[in-house]
């Protein structure tokens, strides 16, 4: 039995062992832990948690060494017709992972914000990029189920690298540069997971739109959240040392489902969302025509060409299309208002399951560019869970982000034939959205809403 095995094997005994002793033992038990015997609670109160955290970190690692171990066999594992009941039963190499974290799927989730199938998908698609480019002169000697496993630890809980470190039984300077490559791996090798759609595949993605709101030829809803950084090297600060906290500005682009079409992070915070959008190349690519380019559709005459919907934080243009103020109870443009709201959840729901990755979730504590790497590395996987039907980490809440927002113009369009010219494309589209009730503004679990009887 190799290594690997064998400590795979020892920690899952020592768990079952602690485990024993849990059950034996319980903390609560009142024959034991009474107001009598201070120095037993005290015990308890000081074991008890030692051998909780013991439990989760062996669980974990146990798991993914077994993970390792039997994508090893498999890869390794020569059929010999000669000798055919040798050969592992169907099954067995899954039963060999069940062992570990699989026993309890939403450990598995809280751990990595992904099912173990969708884990060990993914890690035999980056298997060969994480077996390789170790440090010069020092190579890891970890398998690829291993390194996985750190990287997305940080990713989906945030914690720090020593925890991590502690957790996975490796070096602090190991935990990082498995982070920074999987962060690495994924932003470069994988960033057509963030693409925007082809032509055609734009003709399908408006028509998912329309189904749902009547509005036709909708390419995406555009929206822009923020991350709070503190910068520090990736070092904890001393206390005397100054902590300056700040921002960091990301654009997305979803479709109806919340599959994100486009990402651009690295603004400072404190841009608003117009003006993040004229410093993006989205913006610059719509304008110079290379994107949302296709014949337009035409609405009592009026020329619809493709567009994207955005809230009152962003200018009108003719493909761009904001919510009216103030619409008049009844009326067309409260129509266009609430079918706009409607498409704008998907949205919000894409921001607020990014920000339910662990470490989007709290400060980011770094280097400007590893808070920029996070912030890619977690768009990417959630395409790849959605594409993977593995909605462990879409959020089921919009959290605060689901509030009205506040409406914003620029000055210097207003009354401008571009704003003017907007208007009309905006009006005319208003006429074909689909009346709903005031309550039903956002989708139900189900994906549908209810309309009023015409």
């Amino acid at each position: 039995m190799n290594s690997r095995a064998l400590a795979a094997l020892l920690s899952s005994l020592i768990s079952e062992l602690l485990l024993l002793l849990l059950l034996l033992f319980p903390s609560s038990n009142p024959l034991t832990i009474t107001s009598n015997s201070n120095s037993g609670s005290n015990f308890y109160e000081t074991i008890f948690p030692l051998i909780h955290h013991f439990l989760s970190s062996a669980e974990l690692v146990t798991s993914l060494s077994l993970l390792s171990i039997s994508r090893k066999r498999k890869r390794t594992h020569q059929p010999d017709l000669d000798n055919e009941d040798e050969e592992d039963e169907p099954g067995s190499e899954l039963a060999r992972f069940e062992l570990g974290l699989t026993q309890n799927p939403d450990s598995f989730k809280g751990c990595f914000r992904m099912t173990s199938s969708t884990f060990e998908w993914l890690s035999g698609l980056l298997e060969p990029l994480l077996d390789c480019r170790d440090p010069i002169g020092s190579p890891l000697n970890l398998a690829p189920e291993i390194r996985l496993g750190i990287g997305l630890f940080r990713l989906a809980t945030g914690s720090d690298y020593p925890e991590i470190a502690r957790r996975f039984g490796v070096s602090e300077s190991i935990t990082r540069f498995c982070v920074k490559q999987l962060c690495r791996v994924l932003c470069t090798n994988f960033r057509f997971w963030v693409a925007f759609p082809s032509p055609i595949d734009l003709d399908s993605l408006s028509a998912s739109f329309e189904a749902l709101t009547g509005l036709p030829n909708c390419c995406g809803v555009i929206d822009c959240t923020r991350f709070k950084i503190v910068r520090n090297n990736g070092f904890k600060l001393s206390p005397e040392e100054e902590v300056r906290e700040e921002s960091i500005a990301a654009q997305i682009v979803v479709d109806s489902s919340s599959r994100i079409l486009s990402i651009v992070a690295g603004f400072r915070g404190d841009k608003g969302d117009s003006r993040v959008l004229k410093s993006s190349t989205l913006y610059k690519d719509i304008e110079g025509g290379s994107l949302l380019n296709a014949p337009p559709v035409y609405i009592n005459g009026v020329g619809i060409n493709q567009y994207l919907i955005g809230d009152g934080g962003y200018p009108l243009l003719p493909w761009l299309m904001v919510p009216f103020v103030d619409p008049a109870p009844g009326s067309y443009e409260e129509n266009f208002n609430s079918a706009h709201h409607l498409m704008h959840v998907s949205a919000l729901r894409a921001i607020a399951s990014l920000k339910d990755w662990g470490v989007l979730r709290q400060t980011i504590e770094g280097e400007f560019k590893m808070a920029v790497a996070y912030i890619g590395s977690c768009a990417i996987l959630h395409n790849i869970l959605l594409m993977r039907d593995d909605y462990s980490a879409l959020s089921d809440g919009l959290g605060d982000y689901s509030q009205s927002p506040q409406y914003w113009r620029n000055a210097s369009l207003e009354e401008s034939p571009i704003e003017r010219n907007a208007s009309v494309i905006r009006s005319a589209l208003a006429t074909r959205a689909r009346k709903f009730h005031s309550s039903s503004h956002s989708m139900d679990p189900g994906g549908s809403v209810k309309e009023e009887p015409r």
